[in-house]
């Protein structure tokens, strides 16, 4: 396909890369076909990685961490600048071929690249603040520090909605730690995954660290849990569901390994009676429908003040006729479609549980008779305590419900299993102030006058409760992928105990 070109793909491409001559040459290995989702329709093929790839792959990565490591954290940070450079250089095609893959508008398509790019930015300046500290000694002549050394290889597990951001969040920060990375994309996104890696390697094939990254592409349930079950992988980082990411704890958890969980949300927006409605609106248009709501921090959830309840439901109602559902190649689409059919049956089956338990549709509830996987945007009165409003369906549903004080707002807003991300319209500073303190919202993400979707990259991402308690991209998250190393350095002439312990040998003549 002319899409494929500018990325260098072919129809038929290894779904292993980092083994000792690059890309794996086997063909004997089950294919996994790439569907688009806007028609149904086969985009290309990909050789299934197989087991002896993945020991290769296991051995090239651990050899390249024992140099890797040595270099200098900022020299490390350059090769990721280099390689945020080549993304810039294929943004376009890139964010095409995201959207083409998962069926995310060409605006998001572009946004994803661009967080890829803004990761990598703040990678190199990450890369040359790696600190560590000093502390008093209670010992005279002692000096104490704590110094981050890399971990060895880390386990990068993505899902379909968001094929490389969430990688390069892992990647780019564990690199210039001194990491190797080993990516398991999801195979339902395998072509987005080899034309990251290529574009990676364009940069790394001038240097001599060619297998910092490595991809390892399966849809078989056993060898992906033999890579989690992998000793010698000390992180595994995975975004997903709840339910994979608590399976994924138990497997590394036995083995004394460390996890990073980005896992599912039930996402809620508190709507004052104040609320300045030409910012809710549109906010919480794009955070209920954006991606067609298969983004861990959707917007699932909308808690309105009484006394606005109509009004707002009146310009929501007005703004979802205005959505343009098709091609998200088209950049006029607004939403397009679910990832497969699996996806469409959730959805239709939400729909009866909604019906079943006496919800009113608002607005949309069917299933668009065109190609593809196609549904109406749907705007639901709910009950925020009901089976079907209190689990995360990965499509463009939103359950609306009313609040009389902001205590029953909270509430409400907290009464969940999940704890991702939430936000708040208010131009009230005391409802603001303590929707953020310990006495508000219980999520990792709390936003004002700002929509749950579309975190930065300067902010640590991730949730409480069942959306996992892992944090990714910025803040300190950088410690994740690294092991801490508390020093004591006795620059005295005497050998001096702590906690005052006296431990002396008798001296005989």
């Amino acid at each position: 396909m002319d899409i494929l070109k500018p990325l260098q793909l072919k129809n038929k491409n290894s779904g292993a890369y980092g083994v000792q001559n690059g890309w794996s040459t086997s063909t004997k290995s089950d294919e996994i076909i790439s569907y688009n989702p806007t028609t149904g329709e086969p985009i290309a093929s990909v050789y299934c990685a197989s087991l002896s790839d993945y020991e290769m792959i296991i051995l090239e990565s651990q050899k390249t961490f024992l140099n890797w490591r040595k270099l200098p954290a900022p020299q490390r940070g350059e090769i990721i600048r280099e390689i945020g450079n080549a993304l810039r250089k294929n943004k376009d095609a890139l964010g095409n071929l995201i959207s083409l893959e998962t069926g995310k508008s060409k605006q998001e398509g572009d946004g994803e690249v661009q967080e890829m790019i803004d990761i990598a930015d703040f990678a190199v300046g990450q890369s040359r603040m790696l600190y560590g500290k000093t502390m008093p000694s209670e010992r005279p002549d002692h000096r104490m520090m704590e110094q981050w050394h890399p971990l060895g290889m880390i386990g990068v597990i993505t899902a379909f909605n968001f094929p490389v951001a969430v990688w390069a969040w892992n990647a780019f920060i564990a690199a210039v730690c001194g990491d190797t990375v080993i990516w398991k994309p999801s195979p339902k996104t395998p072509l987005t995954a080899i034309a990251v890696q290529t574009i990676c390697n364009s940069v790394l094939e001038k240097t001599e660290f060619k297998n910092i990254f490595s991809l390892w592409i399966t849809d078989k349930n056993e060898d992906a849990k033999k890579f989690v079950s992998d000793i010698r992988i000390p992180l595994i980082s995975f975004t997903g569901s709840t339910l994979v990411g608590r399976q994924i704890n138990e497997m590394v958890s036995k083995r004394l390994g460390k996890t990073l969980l980005e896992l599912s949300g039930n996402n809620a927006i508190i709507v004052d009676k104040a609320a300045d409605l030409s910012l809710a609106v549109p906010a919480i248009l794009f955070g209920a429908v954006g991606t067609a709501g298969q983004r861990c921090t959707t917007t699932r959830r909308l808690i309105v003040h009484e006394s606005i309840y109509d009004k707002l439901i009146t310009a929501l109602t007005t703004a979802y006729k205005k959505i343009t559902i098709g091609d998200p190649l088209d950049k006029k689409n607004l939403m397009g479609p679910l990832i497969d059919k699996e996806a469409v049956d959730h959805f239709k089956k939400s729909i009866e549980d909604i019906k079943k338990a006496g919800g009113k549709i608002l607005f949309g509830g069917n299933v668009l008779n065109r190609p593809g996987f196609f549904v109406e945007p749907t705007l639901v009165e709910a009950e925020n305590n009901w089976d079907v409003v209190q689990r995360e369906t990965f499509a463009p549903i939103l359950y609306v419900m009313k609040f009389k004080t902001l205590d029953d707002a909270i509430a409400l807003h907290n009464r969940s299993h999940f704890a991702l991300s939430s936000a708040i319209f208010t131009p009230n500073v005391f409802n603001a102030e303590q929707f953020l303190s310990a006495c508000g919202s219980d999520c990792g993400i709390v936003n004002v006058n700002i929509g749950t979707s579309g975190a930065e990259i300067g902010g640590a991402f991730g949730g409480e409760k069942d959306s996992g308690g892992g944090r990714e991209a910025g803040s300190d998250a950088w410690k994740s992928y690294m092991r801490r190393q508390t020093n004591t350095i006795n620059f005295s002439h005497a050998l001096s105990l702590a906690q005052g312990v006296q431990f002396e040998i008798e001296k005989t003549e």
